[in-house]
């Protein structure tokens, strides 16, 4: 890591020479920032449909295939606030250089893995780097545009461009393996984040902290060995149960090293995760509502495309196709928060997106195994989605508002973490009740019976956080 951090410095002071000083456009810094969003995103789910043909060329098992995912997400959740805070500590241009490097190498090695093995490691330092990588892109846009509308502008279109991501990874896999073959859902990485480097590399301008402190290493690995080791936990539910020793044992871990970094925290002098920061009202309450959000609306994807395909019949192609009008929805929703919070209140905006989303849960959940396209996945999955866009602009903007310097990167963070790890949390959750619910039957009946008890949970789930929005968020005035 030391000798990328210097080889990254070096090229910085070569730019830094070859061009006049000054700031970049502000256009160009919200593209190359959500182009790194973009990707970060995108390979939590480009994948899911490139599975049985990884499995058939590479001769997974089933652990194994299910590992493509999980070594992905997990590194990524849990290194995630030591990637935050080593962009306000070492420098967030450099940063997203070391994040997006990284990712670009292990895109190349997974794309070119001859073996099972080789593919899962690819994956896991492929999530590293998007941990390096997400948190600098936020941190970067947030210091780069001044506080007010404008900034709500950039991270609408921030959060437009990664949810984009996210919605069209079906897609973009589907097209691919149909095209040429499942090594292009993580080659296609190469080329673009080749070009984004060399753009932010000549780009964008250096920005830190300067205080001198150094990176609490203690904490570092207390809070990424507690997180990856309750991301593993969770992961496990699916297969093992909740109350299975495969289970249980790694989620007590992972809650006991996460007190021991609360500990440990509270007596360090320079601690990775200042405590004092999670008594402010805007931080706190905006990344529990991240959280419970993020365990509703990750799981749409998955059930929507599990119920397309085993329940109405769709191809993968197909299935990635009929949610395109949700992935317009969910731009859509990201790019009219900002306008509306111009006469409105972050706090408004915010439960107006998830009641929208409520709205679309609650229909969802009355899916039938003959649904017509329309009613049954278009118009919910457009109210799910814009609803989605809507609520998640001004919780991101509430969590980074009034942020010191030296925390931006890790209050990013903490707001990427909130939503990956609610993420993993509730498809877990929606994903054993959906199986219990089904008891073992594959018939499309009781496949969509699962899916719609789902989609009951994420409304409750929804609603719940509707109520602690309105109770706890911060009554801030509209922003200008």
């Amino acid at each position: 890591m030391t000798g990328m951090l210097e080889s990254a410095d070096t090229a910085t002071a070569r730019t830094s020479r070859l061009r006049p000083r000054g700031a970049p456009p502000m256009w160009l810094v919200v593209a190359l920032t959500c182009a790194g969003q973009f990707l970060v995103v995108l390979d939590v789910s480009v994948v899911n449909v490139a599975l049985p043909s990884m499995r058939t060329g590479l001769g997974l098992s089933e652990q194994g295939l299910q590992w493509v995912v999980n070594a992905y997400s997990i590194a990524f959740a849990g290194f995630m606030l030591l990637g935050g805070r080593a962009g306000d500590l070492y420098g967030r241009k450099r940063m997203f250089l070391v994040g997006l490097g990284l990712f670009t190498l292990a895109s190349l090695a997974g794309g070119l893995a001859q073996a099972d093995w080789q593919l899962l490691v690819a994956r896991t330092v492929q999530g590293l780097g998007a941990a390096v990588l997400a948190p600098s892109t936020l941190t970067i846009l947030t210091s780069s545009v001044p506080e007010g509308s404008a900034r709500a502008r950039a991270i609408g279109t921030w959060t437009a461009v990664g949810a984009g991501g996210g919605a069209a990874g079906g897609l973009v896999g589907g097209l691919l393996v149909e095209a040429l073959s499942w090594r292009w859902v993580l080659l296609i990485n190469v080329p673009v984040g080749a070009v984004v480097l060399c753009a932010a590399l000549w780009f964008l301008v250096e920005g830190r902290a300067g205080d001198g402190r150094r990176l609490d290493l203690p904490g570092a690995l207390l809070v990424t060995a507690g997180l990856g080791t309750l991301a593993y936990g969770i992961s496990q539910t699916e297969a093992e149960g909740w109350t299975a020793p495969a289970t249980v044992l790694p989620l007590l871990a992972g809650l006991a090293l996460l007190a021991l970094f609360l500990a440990v925290e509270a007596r360090t002098a320079h601690p990775l995760m200042p405590l004092g920061l999670l008594r402010r009202r805007a931080v706190s309450a905006a990344n529990v509502a991240m959280f419970l959000c993020g365990s509703a609306m990750f799981c749409m994807w998955f059930f929507m495309t599990l119920y397309a395909q085993n329940a109405l019949g769709y191809s993968p192609l197909e299935a990635g196709l009929a949610l395109v009008p949700s992935s317009l929805a969910v731009i859509l929703g990201s790019k009219l928060a900002p306008r509306l919070m111009r006469t409105v209140s972050p706090r408004h905006v915010a439960v107006l997106g998830t009641l929208v989303a409520v709205a679309g849960f609650g229909w969802q959940s009355t899916m039938t195994p003959d649904g017509a396209y329309v009613t049954a996945i278009m118009i919910p999955g457009i109210l799910m989605m814009l609803g989605a866009g809507l609520a998640a602009t001004p919780l991101a903007a509430l969590a980074t508002s009034g942020a010191a310097p030296g925390e931006a990167g890790l209050v990013s963070g903490l707001v990427n973490t909130s939503r990956t790890m609610g993420g993993s949390l509730g498809l877990a959750v929606l994903s054993t009740l959906a199986a219990a619910r089904t008891a073992g039957s594959t018939t499309p009946a009781a496949l969509t019976e699962g899916y719609a008890l789902a989609f009951r949970a994420g409304t409750v789930v929804l609603a719940v956080g509707v109520l602690l929005m309105w109770a706890w968020l911060p009554r801030v005035a509209r922003e200008r």
